[in-house]
């Protein structure tokens, strides 16, 4: 269940990024309510899955995951682009994560 909740986490983290992104400084309403629950429930949910899992572990694998949805988001919202180089390391940051899931 904590490795549920933590990938749950980790997904809002890539949420609130984005909606940090979209608030343009917090001026824009709805995304920067976004952002706060994304980030409250994010946290939230960070917080329970190291109750039971390695503090190490867990936090490579929220911020992971968050980082490598919000660069997949900007790639198919067409405000990032996507290289070969990108695309590699995106590969490998995921690799790591497996491989982190694998070891512990």
């Amino acid at each position: 269940m904590a490795w549920f909740v933590l990938v749950v986490s980790g997904v809002l983290e890539a949420v609130w990024a984005t909606a940090l992104s979209e608030s343009r400084g917090f001026t824009r309403l709805r995304p920067t309510v976004l952002f706060l629950v994304s980030l409250l429930l994010s946290m939230a949910g960070l917080a329970w899955a190291m109750t039971s899992l390695p503090t190490g572990t867990a936090y490579a694998i929220w911020v992971g995951i968050g980082a490598s949805l919000t660069v997949l988001w900007g790639f198919f919202a067409g405000k990032d682009r996507a290289t070969w180089g990108k695309c590699l390391l995106l590969v490998l940051l995921v690799g790591s994560i497996i491989g982190l899931k694998a070891v512990s």
